[in-house]
Formats: C-alpha cells, sequence, structure tokens
C-alpha cells in the first residue's frame, strides 16, 4: 500500500451510529493492492492470516508468563541495593497500578474489535495513522532489542555456575537463540502449548519462592527471625547521590526505571488478539486476572525480598562494580544468607528457564509486531506473507536476525552491557503505554460522540477515560526523568547511559512527524472514527466458533464435572 494512502483511510462517508448502514461506514480508500475485501489491520486471506489457536487458558498464562522474567528475578537486584526495600516495594506498586489501567485501556478496544494489526491497528484507526506507525516501528524496535537482552541474561545467569572465563557465555547465547527460533517456527498452537506450560512452571516456581521468603524472614530457614529487621538497619530506604530524605526520595526515584522495566511484557495480551480464539471473551479476562497477578507476584515477592536480603549486602550482584559472583538474583542470595544448601542452585536453574521463556515471547511478539505493522500499510508486504502453519516467517527470521546483538556480551563486560538494554528497552515500553493510553483517550472521546455506550461494549476500563489520563501523566513523568541521575557526577562516564535513557524519545516523535509530512496524514475527529468495519467478519467467526464449542458438547456424553469446573474458575484460574 502506498504512503500516500494513510490519509484517507479514516475518512468515511457518513457518522457512524450502532444503528447505521455497516456498508456506508466502511473506509473510503481500502488496501485493494491484493484483493477487494482486504481491510487494513484485518487479515482474511489464506497466505497472509494467522490461526486462532490460542486458546484462553493460553492467553491468559502468556499474559502473566511475558510479565515474570529479567525484570523481577534479576533487576530488583540492582534496585534493592541503591534505594532499599521501602523503596522498592512503592514503586513496584505504583508501577504495578499504571500496568493495570494501560490493560484495562487495551482491553476495551482489543474486545470491541481484535484486530490483526494490534496496537498499531487501534492507532491508526482510532486516533492518527502517523501514532500507529511510530508505535509499531517503537514497538518492534524495543522487542528486537528485548530479545537479545534476555539471551544476555541467560548468559549471565549461567555464570553462577560457570564462570565467563572457563565457557564463553557466546556458546548458551548460540543454544538459546537457536532454541527459541524453533519454538516460534512450529506453529502457534505449538508456541502456545509450550508457553502455557513454562508459564505455569513460573507460577509455581515464583508461588514457592514467596513461600520461602516468607519462611527465612520468620526464621523457619536458620532459627533468626528476622521480620523487618533490615527494614530498620540498614534502613527501609537507602540514600542515593543526595543524604537525608532528599537522598532517600532519589533513591526511591531511581528505582522506577527498574519497576517499569520488570512489568514490560504484560501488555502483550494486546498482540495476541489476531490468534486468540474468541478474543472477545479471553483477552478480558486475562486482563482482570492481571491485576490479582500483580498484586500477588510481584508485591509481595517484592516485600519479602526486602525482609530477607539487607541492601547492604555484597552478595549483590550490582552492589558492588568489582563483584566477581554472579548471584544475579536476589532471591538466590537471600537462600545463601539464610544458609540453606543446594537449593540456590534449584532456584537458579529455575531463573534460567524464566529467562529462556521470557526470550521465547519477545522473539514471538517482535514477528507479529512487524507483521501488523505489514497488515497496517506501514511496512513492506512481505511481511504480512504467512505459511501453512499461519507463522509469518519472513517477519521471523528478520527479528531473529537482530537477536545477534547479544554476541556483545561475549566481547564486553555483560553487567555493563545488560544495564544499557534496560534503559533502552525501558524508554521504548514507556513509549508504547503512552501510546495506548492516549489512543483509550481518542477511542473513548470517539464512542461518546457516537453514542456508544458503555453498556454496549464487552468489556470498558473500570476507570474509564480519567484512569488513562492519571495512567498517562505518570507514564510520561518517569519517560522523562527515569534517568535523572546523569545530570551528576563525571559526565565522561555517564554519557551512554544518558543517550541510551532518552533515545527512544526523539525516534518516537521524528517517525511520528516524518510520518505526517511524507503522507499528510490527519488525526482521526470523534465523529469520523470507524467502529465498524470489519467487526461484522469478528462478529461471524465469534459465532461460529460459539456454535462449534456447543456442538461439541452436545456430542460428548455429559460428564458431571460442574463442581470440580467450579473449583477451578473460583479458586486456581486466576493463578493458572
Amino acid at each position: 500500500m502506498s504512503h500516500s494512502n494513510h490519509s484517507s483511510l479514516v475518512q468515511r462517508s457518513t457518522a457512524s451510529s450502532p444503528a447505521g448502514d455497516k456498508e456506508k461506514m466502511a473506509y473510503t480508500e481500502v488496501d485493494l493492492e491484493r484483493s477487494a475485501t482486504h481491510i487494513r489491520g484485518l487479515e482474511t486471506s489464506a497466505e497472509t492470516s494467522l490461526h486462532r489457536g490460542l486458546k484462553a487458558r493460553h492467553i491468559t498464562m502468556i499474559a502473566i508468563g511475558g510479565a515474570i522474567g529479567t525484570g523481577l528475578i534479576i533487576g530488583t537486584g540492582k534496585a534493592l541495593a541503591q534505594a532499599g526495600p521501602g523503596s522498592i516495594f512503592i514503586s513496584y506498586s505504583i508501577v504495578g497500578f499504571v500496568v493495570f489501567l494501560v490493560m484495562a485501556a487495551l482491553g476495551e478496544m482489543a474486545a470491541w474489535l481484535p484486530m490483526s494489526a494490534g496496537f498499531t491497528g487501534y492507532a491508526s484507526r482510532f486516533c492518527d495513522p502517523s501514532l500507529g506507525f511510530a508505535l509499531g516501528w517503537t514497538y518492534w524496535i524495543k522487542y528486537i532489542i528485548v530479545t537479545p537482552n534476555q539471551l544476555t541474561a541467560a548468559a549471565l545467569v549461567i555464570q553462577f555456575w560457570l564462570p565467563r572465563d572457563r565457557v564463553n557465555p557466546g556458546v548458551w547465547i548460540t543454544i538459546f537463540l537457536v532454541g527459541i527460533l524453533c519454538i516460534n517456527y512450529f506453529g502457534i498452537r505449538f508456541f502456545g502449548e509450550f508457553e502455557f506450560w513454562l508459564s505455569s512452571f513460573k507460577v509455581v516456581v515464583i508461588i514457592g519462592v514467596i513461600i520461602l521468603a516468607l519462611v527465612i524472614a520468620a526464621g523457619g530457614a536458620d532459627g533468626d527471625p528476622k521480620g523487618f529487621r533490615y527494614w530498620q538497619s540498614p534502613g527501609a530506604f537507602a540514600p542515593y547521590i543526595s543524604t537525608g530524605s532528599w537522598g532517600e526520595f532519589l533513591g526511591f526515584w531511581s528505582t522506577m526505571v527498574t519497576a517499569t522495566f520488570a512489568y514490560l511484557g504484560t501488555e502483550l495480551v494486546g498482540v495476541t488478539v489476531g490468534e486468540a480464539q474468541n478474543p472477545r471473551k479471553t483477552i478480558p479476562r486475562a486482563i482482570r486476572l492481571t491485576f490479582y497477578r500483580i498484586v500477588l507476584f510481584y508485591c509481595i515477592s517484592i516485600l519479602l525480598i526486602g525482609m530477607c536480603v539487607p541492601y547492604d549486602s555484597k552478595d549483590l550482584a550490582f552492589a558492588n562494580s568489582t563483584s566477581g559472583n554472579a548471584n544475579a538474583s536476589p532471591f538466590v542470595v537471600a537462600i545463601k544468607l539464610a544458609h540453606i544448601p543446594v537449593l540456590d542452585h534449584i532456584l537458579n536453574g529455575c531463573i534460567l528457564l524464566f529467562v529462556f521463556s521470557a526470550a521465547n515471547s519477545d522473539l514471538y511478539i517482535a514477528s507479529r509486531t512487524l507483521y501488523g505493522l505489514s497488515s497496517d500499510g506501514a511496512a513492506p508486504s512481505i511481511f504480512r506473507k504467512t505459511n501453512a502453519n499461519g507463522v509469518p516467517l519472513y517477519s521471523l527470521f528478520t527479528s531473529a536476525a537482530f537477536a545477534l546483538l547479544a554476541y556483545l556480551n561475549v566481547s564486553d563486560d555483560s553487567k555493563a552491557v545488560f544495564t544499557y538494554f534496560v534503559n533502552l528497552t525501558t524508554i521504548f515500553g514507556l513509549m508504547t503505554w503512552i501510546s495506548i493510553l492516549v489512543t483509550h483517550i481518542w477511542f473513548v472521546r470517539a464512542r461518546r460522540a457516537q453514542n456508544l455506550t458503555n453498556d454496549m461494549m464487552p468489556y470498558t476500563a473500570p476507570l474509564g477515560i480519567w484512569g488513562s489520563y492519571g495512567a498517562l501523566a505518570m507514564c510520561i513523568l518517569i519517560a522523562l526523568t527515569k534517568n535523572y541521575d546523569v545530570f551528576v557526577g563525571d559526565w565522561n562516564k555517564k554519557y551512554p547511559t544518558f543517550i541510551t535513557g532518552y533515545l527512544g524519545i526523539p525516534i518516537y516523535l521524528i517517525l511520528i512527524v516524518g510520518h505526517k509530512l511524507w503522507t499528510k496524514s490527519k488525526g482521526v475527529r470523534p465523529h469520523e472514527c470507524d467502529f465498524y468495519t470489519g467487526k461484522d467478519i469478528i462478529d461471524r467467526e465469534e459465532e461460529e466458533f460459539l456454535a462449534a464449542k456447543a456442538a461439541e458438547r452436545a456430542a460428548r456424553p455429559e460428564v458431571n464435572d460442574k463442581g470440580l469446573a467450579w473449583f477451578y474458575r473460583m479458586f486456581i484460574s486466576w493463578l493458572f
């Protein structure tokens, strides 16, 4: 699709209303380069469509699995050493609530119209084609950086057993890279099943770690009940840069970046909508469950780790730049300090699987984001071609090529590279959250203008447009101040941190402005917003899916498992 078409894609021949004529609600210029039925951002032909192979259980587990990774397990070590347990507990709680608001905003749009193009399609259709273009490309850039980041983390975790001078980290990077490429190649059903079991394993491990940390804090491991001792000495808040209360606040604010990085990936549910079965039901459910999981997995584990490890412990990997050991996780440090044998090796092995799972889902997101950009007309059409398994191979292999950046780890100190990657991916993640929130604000304004009430929506964000305004303000504040410490101290040492910390903002703005100048695109006015084109296709798919499920149930002999199903739904399904 030529760039000149972008500006007219959002113009429609009539203002839409729920009772309006759907034929008149289509884009006046639809992408006709391949077939008369192609709708921008929604693939229907066999050569370009994804397969809806993700079941409800896959979606809910992928949502939490994507978030439990290096940020929570490894990144918290640096934050704890720098700012203290009180700071990280508060920052993880604040950012956790912001994440829920972002997810709810995304869920409202995804439940109304589950598009193949994901976020990119929503931004282009409901807000501005230039925003969709910038969002899609920055999100793709983020994930081609975060995939090698996870591979780098894997090498860091393995150094717990084998120092880098004995086995070159490049060996482990190669093994993991080949592994994730194979899993992504075999199709969405295989990927979904693999991620479901890996994510379930993650949940079991995190629950185990929470119980373990509780036992250690209560003195069950070594007969020394710690309680909140480390919150008093050395303290709950570590001063950073300055002294006194101001220093403690600066310490707290410096952990907002680590907290943000830990949560990046929870929004990946928005990428899976094109491959979800019955997305109108499964996506909102996954988002509702995310809130409970954030509270349990993040806030409680962060609170407990602060009770088990003092922030001035010499064993924290990032605490001392000359430190030679590879205790990459504060959870492993807690086990060592409690003198529990062998368990630290077991947990390190679990962490290795965490990182592998995260790298696997990150490559999946990168490939589907490039596919979505192509579907939205913002990338070459070759990237939306899929094979017989519904896998966009060109997108997959192009994205995988960038994972070779992980080999930087071979020649440089892995801790330094990890820190640079953390900085760069955080700003791209924040740009994504900001874009989703802006799109949701435009979406709500447009549906109000067209009299689409809350009760007509399959799912609405609990705090509505005001929740998105609040989360947007918080995201912008974190984006602008997250690397404030660069301006204090030796500039010659800190300039790489400044570049990686803020590079995402000018790239994002250049993409928006450049696309606007090139395509002369205009923003979508509330009364012109197209809520209906392609919705009939999704409605039909949903009806067919529900009919097939009903037929399946009718064909099966009646099994009396209602009690079991109720027990699972009430007590277990919010975890698994």
